[in-house]
């Protein structure tokens, strides 16, 4: 098994080597990774070998143990950490606690204690890698959950939430069989039903329940599921020719429902649609043929098909369609948002000039708060002289509507890419010129800068990595220790001037973080230059 990570952090040279010596990290499961003489070095090695455990002495120069744990809780929030100290330090062993330490240890340390510690710390890391790699946990919660995700899926299906490409994949992950074919959406309403929260819910698990139980026709099978305050049938038809004994079997269960349980049911049914990935277009056909039950009374089967005959259920342009739309142009590739635009365009095939019309304004809508939102002139994106008045009759066909709404999202996905490659440059611009006019200032940090700069330090810190190739730390010591290179070249200021003119308050901490840098001393350093 793989060996926990250890970082040591102690002031004093032989309290790190003795505890180095005298504990075998392998026997143990750990491998110490990193030694710090200070609070300063074990942050910064802490950033760059992530280690699982951090022993660090409670006073330390440059940076205490309290304000190391402070800044580790942030930004290795999942580590063990593990104080030490002397007897007098219980008001700062009082704060270790308050900041979520493991352990506490007094000194003079003893081996076998700090053993004891660290066995403890190997049972709750490995506790916790067991949870992460228990496969079985996962599976047997996953099972358990394949009611509720069942239910989900049924009912994001029904309301268009699901990319038609999705359906099946989705159906097989839930081990659900959705064979191809005609499919047909009916949606119960019990008449009556109010808001009398338990009682309600009660009675639509009745209803879904006596759905299961008596519904049955030959050559139909029906998936009963509760739909916001509906029952909903799922109904597949091995041919067309069934649909109007399946009405009759509706009638049937509606004029049954009253004897057995006393309610009666409005049933809206939806045209057959060409396999479950159009059921949601069926299931908006049957939301319209509940409409018509203020005028056609309750109790009874509404077929959209008896009152809108020449139309299909209108194509319509979901919220799931605008946030698949979005993040392909925002966040994906031409190509992805170029797929989304052709599983739009398929929706208009049966459709009538004016349902295409509508459709393709919520589209362009769409396009145009993206562009705005991205802070692009729209006319950037569509053209000049663009209004937003588009039309179906604009274009010889669907094809050439698909390529042209491509053209727009590829356009609009290299603009927003550019100008957010543009903001993440001035972002990290900005930073540097912060950290110029401020790097004599030794209280600088990344939480002052994003501050300045509006920004989440951990937002900032991910862009300002990727962009420098440096993390915010090690660049403002790079900074610090180029300004203090040429002031040593180009001056006779004392070492302690220099530290101070360059955010060092501590001459000796100035000393030891030049020498790491550069290999040399600051006083051999200035030597070197004038030799």
């Amino acid at each position: 098994m793989e060996e926990y990570r250890v970082l040591l952090a102690d002031d004093e040279e032989e309290i790190r080597s003795g505890i180095s010596r005298k504990i075998d990290w392998a026997s143990l499961g750990f491998a110490l990774v990193g030694e710090a003489g200070n609070g300063e070095e074990a942050l910064e090695l802490a950033e760059q070998l992530r280690p699982d455990v951090v022993l660090t002495d409670i006073k330390m120069p440059f940076l205490d143990g309290l304000e190391l744990c402070r800044r580790l809780r942030v930004s290795l929030p999942g580590a063990r950490l593990v104080v030490f100290s002397g007897f007098d330090d219980f008001e700062y062993a009082r704060q270790a606690v308050g900041m979520g330490v493991s352990e506490y240890i007094l000194k003079p340390i003893n081996a076998p204690e700090l053993r004891q510690v660290l066995e403890k710390l190997r049972d709750q890391l490995d506790r916790q890698r067991l949870e992460r790699r228990d496969m079985e946990t996962l599976r047997r919660r996953y099972e358990e959950s394949l009611p509720v995700l069942r239910e989900l899926f049924y009912t994001r299906l029904l309301s268009g939430q699901i990319r038609p490409e999705q359906v099946q994949d989705r159906a097989a992950r839930y081990e659900i069989d959705l064979p191809q074919g005609l499919w047909t959406a009916a949606l119960v309403h019990v008449d009556g039903l109010g808001d009398e929260g338990e009682r309600d819910e009660l009675l639509l698990l009745s209803v879904q329940s006596f759905l299961e139980k008596h519904f049955a026709l030959e050559g139909c099978a029906a998936r009963v599921v509760l739909y916001g305050d509906m029952a909903a049938l799922l109904v597949h038809l091995d041919r067309e020719a069934r649909l109007y004994p399946l009405l009759e079997e509706l009638e049937r269960l509606s004029r049954l429902s009253q004897s057995y349980l006393g309610l009666r049911l409005t049933t809206g049914v939806g045209l057959p649609c060409q396999g479950p990935e159009e059921l949601n277009h069926s299931a908006g056909g049957a939301r319209s043929a509940l409409d018509y039950r203020v005028l056609a009374g309750g109790g009874r089967v509404i077929y959209i098909g008896d009152l809108e005959p020449q139309s299909a259920a209108a194509p319509s342009f979901e919220e799931e369609d605008q946030r698949a739309l979005s993040a392909a142009v925002k966040l994906g590739t031409q190509e992805q948002a170029e797929a989304v635009v052709r599983g739009l365009m398929e929706r208009l095939r049966h459709a009538s000039l004016s349902q295409c019309d509508l459709f393709l304004l919520e589209v362009v809508t769409c396009l145009v708060r993206l562009a705005r939102s991205g802070g692009l002139p729209v006319e950037e994106v569509f053209g000049k002289g663009f209004t937003g008045a588009v039309s179906i009759s604009d274009f010889s066909s669907l094809e050439e509507l698909g390529r042209w709404l491509g053209e727009r999202c590829g356009r609009l996905h290299d603009l927003l890419g550019r100008r957010r490659s543009d903001s993440a440059w001035q972002m990290v611009e900005r930073a540097k010129d912060y950290i110029a006019g401020h790097y004599t200032d030794e209280q600088l940090s990344v939480e002052a800068l994003c501050s300045h700069i509006h920004l989440s330090p951990t937002y900032f810190s991910t862009l300002f990595k990727r962009e420098v190739g440096l993390s915010f730390t090690a660049y403002v010591t790079q900074v610090r220790m180029d300004e203090a290179a040429r002031l040593l070249r180009e001056t006779d200021e004392k070492t302690y001037r220099i530290a101070e003119a360059t955010g060092f308050s501590d001459p000796n901490y100035f000393s030891y973080v030049f020498k790491r840098h550069f290999g040399l001393s600051p006083s051999k350093f200035r030597a070197g230059q004038k030799s």
